[in-house]
Order: C-alpha cells, then sequence, then structure tokens
C-alpha cells in the first residue's frame, strides 16, 4: 500500500488525535509495570465461551477497518466471517472521549492510548486480561508486555497492539550541522527562530521533562510524567520560553508536511510516518531519535469491565494481533506492529526495518505517554505529583 493511500479518510482523524498512547520507561530501559495505584478489583475471564454474536468496537480511526473508507483495507470482514462476531466499530477522537465513553459501558473492547489506559483502569472500566486466552498473545515482542500502560503490580490489563516514536524532523538544507539532540527545539537559535514546531497536546510536557531529566540533573527528575510541583514548573518554563521560538503547535500531520515543504518548519516534533510522507512529497527532511531519547506511544486493546460479549472481545483481541491483521493495522496506520510474525505480511517488505520492529535497544529509549497521576509513577510517596488535569491546565497557559 503506498503512502498515499495510508492517508485517506479515517486515517486523517487518526493522526490528528493520536495523542494517546502510553506508558513510561526506565532510563536505558523500558520499565515493568509497578503503577502506584490499586485498582477496583476485577477479574479477568477464566474460560471463552460460545461466541456471543456481537461485539461493540471503541476505537482510534484505522485500528478498526471494515473495508468502508477503502474496500482493499479491511480486517474486520474477515475476523466477523471466521468469527460469527457481528462488529459494530465507533471511533473516538481523543483519550478524554474514549474515556468518557466507556464509563457507558456499552463497549466491549477499546484501542487505549497511555494518556487514557491508567484512567480506564483506576475507574473500574477496563478489566484485567487473561492472555492466556489470547494465543497470539505469546508471540508478542517481549518489550512490549508487562509494561505500565498495559499492566498494574504485574497484572495485565490489556494486549500490545503497535508503537512508535516521537521523533526530531529537520530541514536538511537549512538546521546544519544536522542535530542530534532536543537543544534542537529547546534552546535558542537565530537561525530557527520562529521556525520550530511542537506538538499540539499537555503530553508535550513530558518532552520537556525528558530533555530536563537529561541536561538538568539537579531537577532529579526520574520519569517525565511523575513531576513534582518544582519539576513541573520547570518543565513549563522550558516550553514557555519555547514558545518564542515556535512558528506553530502541529496536531494535523498534513500541516505539519506543508510547512515543512514551505520552509515554514524547519525544525520539531514529528512521527516516522509523517517524516516518510514529507520526503514523498519533496520535501528535505530527516527524522533522527535524539541522544536524550524520546517520548512515544505503545497502543493496547482492552477489554470493557461492563462487556456483555467477553468471549466475542477475546477472539478479537487474538485476530487484531494475528500476524496478518497486525500487518495490515500496522502498515495502514504507520507503527511498529506487535507480533514480529506480522513482519511477512506486510506489502512494503522494509515496513518493519522503517518502524523498528523487534528492535529492543531503540524501544527502550522510548518514555512511552502515560497519564500523569498524583500517585508519582516514579515510585515516590513522600511528594505529589501533578495530574493531567494540572497539565491541561497550564499547557493552555502554555499557548497563550
Amino acid at each position: 500500500m503506498s503512502l498515499r493511500k495510508m492517508f485517506t479518510g479515517a486515517m486523517v482523524a487518526a493522526l490528528v488525535s493520536v495523542a494517546a498512547a502510553c506508558g513510561t520507561s526506565e532510563e536505558n530501559g523500558s520499565s515493568e509495570s509497578g503503577t502506584a495505584f490499586t485498582p477496583p478489583k476485577l477479574s479477568a475471564l477464566n474460560k471463552l465461551g460460545t461466541p456471543e454474536g456481537a461485539l461493540n468496537v471503541l476505537a482510534w480511526a484505522g485500528y478498526a477497518e471494515d473495508g468502508s473508507n477503502d474496500p482493499k483495507v479491511d480486517w474486520v470482514t474477515p475476523f466477523e466471517k471466521a468469527t460469527g462476531c457481528q462488529v459494530d466499530v465507533k471511533v473516538f477522537g481523543t483519550s478524554d472521549e474514549a474515556v468518557s465513553l466507556m464509563k457507558t459501558g456499552q463497549y466491549d473492547t477499546v484501542s487505549a492510548s497511555g494518556d487514557a489506559s491508567l484512567r480506564l483502569i483506576a475507574g473500574g472500566d477496563v478489566e484485567p486480561v487473561n492472555t492466556g486466552l489470547v494465543p497470539n498473545y505469546a508471540d508478542l515482542f517481549p518489550f512490549l508486555k508487562n509494561q505500565a500502560w498495559n499492566s498494574v503490580k504485574g497484572v495485565s490489563y490489556g494486549i500490545p497492539h503497535g508503537w512508535g516514536a516521537n521523533l526530531l524532523m529537520y530541514r536538511t538544507d537549512t538546521v546544519k550541522p544536522a542535530p542530534t539532540s532536543w537543544s534542537a527545539v529547546f534552546e535558542d537559535n537565530p537561525s530557527t527562530k520562529g521556525k520550530v514546531t511542537a506538538y499540539d497536546s499537555p503530553i508535550y510536557i513530558a518532552d520537556a521533562a525528558l530533555y530536563l531529566m537529561k541536561t538538568k540533573p539537579d531537577l532529579k527528575i526520574t520519569n517525565p510524567y511523575a513531576l513534582d510541583d518544582k519539576q513541573f514548573a520547570a518543565a513549563v518554563g522550558l516550553l514557555k520560553k519555547q514558545k518564542a521560538n515556535v512558528g506553530e503547535y502541529w496536531s494535523d500531520y498534513l500541516k505539519e508536511v506543508s510547512a515543512f515543504k514551505a520552509g515554514d518548519s524547519v525544525v520539531g516534533t514529528t512521527w516516522q510516518v509523517i517524516a516518510n510522507v514529507a520526503k514523498t512529497e519533496g520535501a528535505d527532511v530527516e527524522a533522527v531519535l535524539p541522544s536524550e531519547g524520546s517520548t512515544g506511544w505503545s497502543d493496547t486493546w482492552m477489554v470493557g469491565a461492563k462487556s456483555k460479549h467477553k468471549t466475542c472481545a477475546y477472539k478479537w483481541l487474538d485476530h487484531i494481533v494475528s500476524p496478518k491483521a497486525n500487518a495490515q493495522v500496522a502498515e495502514y496506520f504507520g507503527e511498529s506492529p506487535a507480533n514480529p510474525k506480522a513482519c511477512a505480511f506486510t506489502a512494503d517488505k522494509k515496513h518493519c526495518d522503517t518502524y523498528h520492529a523487534g528492535d529492543a535497544a531503540y524501544a527502550k529509549q522510548i518514555w512511552y505517554w502515560s497519564t500523569p497521576i498524583t500517585q508519582c509513577l516514579d515510585g515516590r510517596t513522600d511528594v505529589k505529583c501533578t495530574d493531567y488535569s494540572a497539565w491541561t491546565k497550564a499547557w493552555t497557559e502554555i499557548k497563550g
């Protein structure tokens, strides 16, 4: 499938609103689940029953395609034929919307992102997942399992689906020498003033926190999603300073591509898939994972606690990470698949290399998006950390 075809219809909505995806990492390595809060006592399904004949799916656009957007893009229909579970898909636009919709109890499964997953778990809206009932789970990359974005205190709450990093993109004809650090966007540079671009979301505060974690050790930041008042103030201060150099805050990949093509933006955050599109449209750009590492996403399929179709839900979880379906989603959406066997089924045989599938060393450099909560995700108990509501308020102030 060409990149052009990948970004039609629903994909635009997916990339505009993918401010979601998951978890945390320890320095030089992904963290195991160790979230401080205690979730409501819910049990995972013991055994599969007879498929109930229906499945209500809540998903990011591009994650549950049934051919209606493109007849050639359909992994829902084969699932329906194989299981007898008739799928009804509700597409959501933001993680806040997903959390709100899951509270209704109307949905059996959700493709949760990291700024939603902990809220869903803490609210009792999703339940633990019995991974033994998902045969394809055994094949998934080990570094995606039992992580802070899909597990709590060793209990799995979902099935890893796909992942990617937030990269540093720059115009090769303008930004010289080639940048290798996030200092390219956070420190003053006369040649890029007014032409820096940053991701338009409160979760971007974590990018600033990650940079400070690596450059200001006196702040003692050990997790960019676990910030006490002093650490949070430093990150917000850095972003307020950065604003003088920002020409645009982006959330629409098409606008970012256009800005880099025109030279209105010359350096800033991006995704690999956006860099690929920009290159195919003639922009002189490159994208790198900076020396400090980066934030990123790792999405998870979860089961609704009030689901009335749990056997169908488990059938879906297994289907969506099966080699062929996982390959279709990863290529259509523009991310690394969770199942290494998917790499044999991508139309573009270089897809898994491009998106670093199976590259654990690369993945260890990513701090996956996670919902900031008052109980510090870095394990501290002597202070309270700033929660997502504080991040949202601060983001409004940063943008002015």
